[in-house]
């Protein structure tokens, strides 16, 4: 079996993101390590050339700035990566996302043992999505809780966007995979980074979106009600990158009103806890 892993990043160092963490966990798992490297403003090429593990491949790229279409500009990015995937499995991880490395020997043995069994298409991760600080979880509807993150590299599949697949079971229209948990987590810090580094990813993300957005000044702005303690332990990877680069503490507006989208929320999540259901949004089809 060989695990391949993947993803893109462009101005890692100037927004913040801890994706030299991330890709140290991928090299940890995979067998090759495939990274589009985008032409950026800052040293994120040359940190990553100076790790020197033969699993890693940087592949240089530059990004369409007139493409901005609903982020497809990282869909693009994330395919020029998965296409240079050579394994029997395919990992997909953000800059800003990391697997624990107590977790790696049971993925090791899940993608094993799943090798043979055709049917499974992708394997599905639960989250993490750390808010504000490393001490605080976000959990609602309006934020995935799962998401495939390993495909099959056999199927034919593309990325409308960077988070989810599509599997193009015919010419002109695709399905979501078909997956099975793996019961493990997947922790992402992108809303931990410092305020300032936050700021500047809105900026110039948004821009791949068409819209521009206003200043991002504190974590502040959110429903307390979506924001629950983080019990477990950190990936020691982390440990430098939360000390020096992210938020210590979250100090939330008492004065912040709800808008419609997190009333809508809240509503929602009130219904899960009445009836057990998940009305999250879900990019598989959960095999059982």
């Amino acid at each position: 079996m060989k695990i391949s892993g993947f993803t893109f990043i462009r101005n890692g160092t100037l927004l913040g993101y801890p994706y030299l963490e991330s890709v140290h966990s991928l090299l940890s798992l995979c067998d090759e390590v495939i990274v589009a490297v985008g032409r950026s403003q800052d040293d994120t090429l040359e940190r990553l050339q100076t790790l020197t593990d033969p699993k890693l491949t940087l592949i240089p790229t530059t990004w369409n700035e007139t493409m901005k279409d609903r982020g497809y500009v990282y869909a693009q990015q994330k395919m020029i990566a998965q296409f240079n995937c050579t394994g029997d499995w395919a990992m997909y991880l953000e800059g800003d996302e990391v697997l624990h490395e107590q977790d790696i020997p049971h993925l090791k043995k899940c993608l094993q043992l799943q090798l043979p069994a055709t049917q499974v298409e992708a394997l599905i991760f639960d989250y993490h999505h750390f808010y504000g600080s490393p001490q605080w979880l976000a959990k609602s509807p309006g934020w995935y809780r799962r998401a495939p993150r390993i495909i099959r590299n056999t199927l034919r599949n593309y990325s409308p966007d960077g988070l989810f697949f599509v599997v193009m079971n015919k010419n002109k229209r695709g399905r979501y995979p078909k997956a099975k948990l793996t019961g493990l987590p997947i922790y992402h810090y992108g809303h931990v980074r410092k305020i300032a580094n936050m700021n500047l990813k809105i900026q110039q993300v948004s821009k791949y979106w068409g819209h521009t957005p206003p200043q991002f000044t504190h974590y502040g702005n959110i429903d307390p009600k979506i924001l629950f303690p983080f019990q477990g332990s950190h990936p020691a990877i982390m440990q430098n990158w939360l000390l020096n680069h992210a938020e210590s503490d979250l100090y939330l507006n008492p004065n912040y009103t709800l808008n419609a989208r997190e009333r809508r929320h809240r509503w929602m999540m009130k219904l899960e806890h009445l009836t057990g259901w998940d009305l999250s949004k879900k990019h598989y089809s959960l095999l059982k």
